[in-house]
């Protein structure tokens, strides 16, 4: 047993990556592929296309199989004994979508193990080459229209967990129908990044993850089905339409740890694998991340990453349009609350070269140095003698919560108000501290419903590579409070490990009853070691300093404001 090993995948924006673990969760082996720079024939710019005339952002699905290729053989390469390989689980990125073609069943099936991947399966089964990335601004149109006809965002986030937003599917695949008619009509099935990446290994089209779904706009979470009013909506004309795109969509497997199948013959033969490694649901990425922790009520995990994200496990399925509700990927009866935000690591690297450009670093091996020292050299909130307050709005790109254009917004308040004080700042030095902020106070704001009465948390759990910088750890404990502190997650990637995690929960959870299991839950705390897991980075709850910016919530909602309506 303790010779078994289980794999997690982490198919993500600018990556594609995997741990290997043992059954004590161990890791054995991590690899990773940067599709920038190994297949840059793709010539993408951070793992995508832009076309700014029309907010789209997307990705190639070739690039993603060509780059699964590239790490099988840098697995290989490093001497992984695949046929030891029990179970398999992964992480897509949340939102995007892959149409495959009428033949992509076919090819799928019959993958020939003396060729890679790539050539056999592009273009042929795919009807739309091109994946919708979470970044993506173009579907204001399909928004707009989805959100009136299903009688506005609070109704649309009872249903589904979320109001319409940009990048969920629903109007995305709303998009692909108006633009590309034809590319539509051929669409066989539509999955999403997850559950392409589990087909991969199937051979035959994966059913949806129970999780991942939710980022559609188009299921149904209180009664686990699809809304077929908001189906038709995004299908258009009638019942023809809308079950053909019912059809498309196929179905959603509702057990996180459910045995699709065997591993593909083509990788059994190509690379070893046994013929009775199980392939697992594959989930979306930030619920896959709140699987690397047995996380507790009050818990919250913000991952620092591409993009900001607050996430927390709950049993109470309480919506908002100011965040997501979706469908925990292993526990049936909990809930996953999250916050995601497009200005994450882009926003901060930006204000990092700012500073860098004017203060370089004394320390040429640290480029968050003179960044750093600038966020931890004024107190909080950049309070003067007087009591101003320094409060900033920073969007390189366009926002997801608030809905707002890219800008950057600067503010004084006193006691008088908010005014804007962009000539005021010592720009950009007072911006280091000033967006840290800005980041956490917009995730205080609206996670406190999802917490305790108070808003403040027990624990605040910091991933992504975000998370190894003291100062951003400093800052994030200081907003947020949390009453135990800010602990770090000592692998890098809580995406892949969290579905390693649940490759092994799947094969080797408890039967209970028949039909019923060892929560996911149960299973990891017994096997969970905290001394080696996680490391405490932040005391986090300081008197009177939590409290303080509680007092400038009012006034940082404001400054949201005022940005989304400039």
């Amino acid at each position: 047993m303790s010779d078994d090993l289980f794999l997690g995948f982490d198919l993500s924006t600018q990556q594609i990556k995997v741990i290997a673990i043992n059954s004590k969760l161990e890791p054995v082996l991590q690899e990773y592929v940067e599709f920038d720079v190994d297949t840059p024939e793709y010539k993408t710019q951070k793992g995508v296309y832009t076309n700014p005339k029309l907010n789209e952002v997307y990705a190639p699905v070739a690039m993603w199989i060509k780059a699964f290729d590239i790490l099988l053989g840098k697995m290989q390469a490093a001497g992984l004994n695949f046929a030891k390989v029990k179970s398999i689980s992964g992480a897509g990125q949340q939102h995007g979508s892959v149409f495959w073609s009428t033949e992509a069943e076919r090819l799928l099936a019959s993958l020939n193990p003396d060729q890679p991947l790539e050539p056999q399966l592009s273009p042929k089964a795919f009807s739309h080459d091109m994946s919708p990335n979470w970044q993506d601004h173009s579907t204001a149109e399909q928004c707009d229209y989805l959100e009136q006809r299903a009688s506005g965002a609070e109704i649309l986030a009872q249903i589904t967990g979320s109001k319409t937003h940009h990048r969920f599917t629903g109007p995305q695949i709303m998009r692909v129908r108006h633009r590309h008619p034809r590319r539509y009509e051929e669409t066989a099935r539509i999955s999403l990044v997850s559950s392409f990446f589990a087909s991969l290994l199937l051979g035959s089209i994966a059913p949806l993850d129970v999780s991942d779904v939710c980022g559609m706009n188009l299921w149904d979470i209180p009664n686990e089905k699809f809304d077929e009013d908001i189906i038709q909506l995004v299908a258009g004309g009638g019942e023809d339409e809308k079950n053909e795109l019912l059809r498309k969509l196929g179905k959603v497997e509702p057990d996180g740890g459910k045995n699709l199948g065997p591993i593909n013959d083509y990788y059994v033969k190509r690379y070893g694998f046994s013929k009775d490694c199980a392939i697992t649901p594959i989930t979306g990425d930030n619920p896959a991340t709140i699987l690397a922790l047995p996380l507790r009520p009050l818990d919250v995990i913000v991952s620092l990453g591409t993009s900001t994200t607050l996430l927390v496990s709950t049993p109470v399925y309480k919506t908002s349009p100011s965040y997501h509700m979706f469908s925990h990927p292993t526990s049936k009866g909990l809930y996953m609350g999250m916050l995601c935000y497009c200005n994450g690591s882009l926003a901060r690297e930006k204000v990092r070269d700012e500073i860098n450009a004017v203060k370089p670093s004394s320390d040429a091996s640290d480029i968050w140095a003179s960044f750093n020292e600038a966020a931890l050299s004024v107190p909080p909130l950049g309070t003067t003698a007087e009591g101003q307050k320094k409060l900033g709005i920073y969007f390189p790109l366009p926002e997801i919560v608030p809905d707002c254009k890219a800008g950057t917004w600067r503010f004084i308040s006193d006691e008088t108000g908010l005014h804007d004080a962009r000539n005021e700042w010592d720009i950009p030095l007072a911006d280091a501290r000033a967006i840290l902020e800005s980041q956490n106070l917009s995730m205080r704001l609206r996670a406190g419903p999802l917490l305790s009465s108070t808003g403040q948390p027990r624990r605040v759990y910091v991933v992504g590579g975000g998370s190894r910088n003291h100062a951003i750890c400093q800052v994030t404990g200081e907003v947020l409070g949390p009453s135990e502190g800010v602990f770090r997650l000592e692998l890098s990637n809580a995406c892949a490990l969290g579905s390693a995690y649940k490759a092994l929960w799947a094969v080797q959870r408890k039967v209970i009853q028949p039909g019923v299991y060892e929560s996911f839950e149960d299973f990891l705390s017994e096997r969970w070691d905290e001394k080696t897991m996680i490391n405490s980075v932040d005391v986090g709850y300081r008197m009177g300093v939590w409290e303080k910016y509680g007092e400038a919530l009012e006034a940082f909602d404001e400054a949201e404001k005022f940005a989304a309506n400039s």
